[in-house]
Parts: C-alpha cells; sequence; structure tokens
C-alpha cells in the first residue's frame, strides 16, 4: 500500500536535494544558511515517521521548529544564482510548444482525481494500493509526479534534472513563506486547545444585544473576516469562531441551518483570506513568482472583491439560515 508516510519522505527527500545545491552554491550569498534551513525540514520528514510511530521523542521536532525559525528571521535565508532559461529562451518555448505547455499543469488535477475515484477498486490482495485515511494527499503526489515525467516527454529537456533546478529556483523565490500555510494551521489548532474559542464567546456574548440576530450573524461573519486576516487561514479562524459564536449563538440559539451557517460563515472568512499577506501561498508567493515590483500588488487587486463579497455572505446568512 502507498500510504502518507511515502509521500512525506519524498518531500523530504526533494527538501534535501534542494538544501545540497545550495551548499554546492558558492557564489550563494547566504549559503549556510539556507542550506541548513531546508535540509534541516527535510530531515524533520523523515524523523516524524518514527515520532508517529512512537518510537522517537517529538519534542526533537519542536528544537528543530525553533531552529528555523531563527534562521529564518535573522535574515540567513537568501537567493543564489539558478540554473534556469533566460527570458527569450523562455519565449521561444512557448511559441514552440504553444498550448502543450498547459498538458503537465492539467495532468496532475486530473490524475489526482482518478485515482480519488478509483481508489475503492485499486486493491491488491486485499489490501488498498492507496492509504485509505489519506487518499488524496497520496493521488496528489503520484499526480505531481507523473506530471513530471510528462513534462519531461513533452519538453525533452537537455538536463532531466531540469525540474530539481527549477523548482529550488522557486521555492528560494518563495522563501520561508512556503511554510506559513502548515504553521498558521498549528497556530488555529494551540488556539482552539488554548481555549480562545470560549475566551471570544464569553467576550461577545456580554457585548451582543439578547435577541438580535442580525447582531450575532454580523459578529460571526465579521470575526471569521478579521481572525483570518490575523492568521491567513479561514480553516485556522474557524474552529474559533464557530466555538464562540456559530454554534452557541447562532446555531443553539437562533436555530440555524448549520450547513448554511458554516458554509457562508467559511466563504466569510475566505474574504479574509483575499486581503491578508498572512495567507501567503494566495497573495505573496504569486507576487514573487511573477516578479511584481509591489509586493502586495495581489492583494491590493482583491480587496475591492473581498469587502463587497462578504457583505453579500453577511446578506446570504440572515435570510436563508433561519425559518
Amino acid at each position: 500500500m502507498i500510504n502518507v508516510e511515502a509521500v512525506y519522505w519524498l518531500v523530504g527527500i526533494l527538501f534535501v536535494a534542494w538544501a545540497s545545491l545550495i551548499a554546492a552554491d558558492t557564489n550563494h550569498p547566504r549559503r549556510w544558511g539556507s542550506s541548513a534551513f531546508w535540509g534541516l525540514l527535510g530531515l524533520c520528514f523523515f524523523y516524524s515517521t518514527w515520532v508517529q510511530a512512537g518510537t522517537a521523542p517529538a519534542w526533537i521536532l519542536g528544537v528543530a521548529v525553533l531552529v528555523l525559525v531563527v534562521l529564518a528571521s535573522t535574515g540567513l535565508l537568501g537567493h543564489g544564482k539558478h540554473r534556469t532559461s533566460t527570458g527569450p529562451e523562455r519565449e521561444a518555448y512557448a511559441k514552440r510548444f504553444g498550448n502543450k505547455l498547459f498538458i503537465p499543469a492539467l495532468t496532475l488535477p486530473l490524475v489526482t482525481v482518478i485515482l480519488v475515484l478509483a481508489a475503492p477498486v485499486l486493491v491488491i490482495g486485499g489490501t488498498p494500493l492507496l492509504d485509505p485515511k489519506n487518499t488524496t494527499l497520496v493521488a496528489l503526489a503520484i499526480g505531481a509526479v507523473v506530471a513530471v515525467v510528462v513534462a519531461l516527454v513533452i519538453l525533452k529537456p537537455k538536463n532531466p534534472a531540469t525540474p530539481i533546478f527549477e523548482s529550488r529556483r522557486i521555492l528560494e523565490s518563495i522563501g520561508w513563506a512556503a511554510l506559513l500555510p502548515q504553521m498558521l494551521t498549528t497556530l488555529g489548532i494551540l488556539f482552539t486547545k488554548a481555549g480562545v474559542g470560549t475566551a471570544v464567546g464569553n467576550l461577545a456574548s456580554g457585548l451582543l444585544p439578547k435577541g438580535s440576530l442580525i447582531a450575532g450573524v454580523l459578529v460571526y461573519c465579521i470575526g471569521m473576516f478579521l481572525f483570518t486576516v490575523l492568521m491567513g487561514n479561514g480553516f485556522a479562524a474557524f474552529p474559533i469562531m464557530t466555538a464562540a459564536i456559530g454554534w452557541p449563538v447562532l446555531v443553539e440559539g437562533f436555530h440555524g441551518d448549520p450547513a448554511i451557517v458554516f458554509a457562508i460563515g467559511m466563504l466569510a472568512g475566505f474574504c479574509g483570506t483575499l486581503c491578508t499577506p498572512m495567507a501567503a501561498n494566495f497573495n505573496l508567493v504569486p507576487s514573487a513568482l511573477l516578479e511584481m515590483k509591489n509586493k502586495y500588488g495581489v492583494i491590493t487587486a482583491q480587496v475591492g472583491t473581498a469587502i463587497p463579497l462578504l457583505a453579500v455572505n453577511i446578506a446570504l446568512m440572515y435570510f436563508l439560515a433561519f425559518h
């Protein structure tokens, strides 16, 4: 069975490979700091297998995370000189291959969907081929590998290791922000465990006018928006605001339809995603990859959509979720 640990080891191998390339780059201005950061991250993926199995202490991972924070916050990460194509070479490739360039990009989601749908029948000797608990993640990893192979077949680069060099270039362009989604999700779990949702609920219950449905809807939706702006992740904001307002006030208090309340609540949070640099994978990574002069240009373009959309979500929840 292809389980999720195999995916994590594949990711770890990639990080170690990128770290090795950086360490070998004598012209890199932050060679050892960058190499240590990405290499340590890759080793964490390996070590976590034994932590998950209960055969190794977890506190070592905690120390590793603190070391990663120190490396990133002290300016020890940087950009090296990458083996990549020039602007004219890319234009020539675009003219030569045309729409064929989209085939590898479309291969990834296509293979993922096919594997997820076919997973129930992909059984060998009574054992599922894909990890039943993490089917989507395993299918996504396989889809990524297949997409790379398809790209190599179509583009026929002179060096078959080109995907490793190009992915290193992209990784260094993003920098430590590539880890922000995972860290923010962890932050949301910590906030929930620490009782932040309960504290917010107690504070809100003292401020909300009794019997005011519109006030409850406003606080829930705007709270989802603001917490997402602060944390960069609607999924991290959701348990906090749902424990504070969504469930006790809107569902239990006003008998709202849970499916509608929580679905629209998530959409309100996603409006915050459009407005925050904390959502690095959505708002900062595109700016870095496109080499935009204004690194907040994506956010500037999205705010005009996010605020009206938040108002629409508030209205939809008020009129649709309560009978």
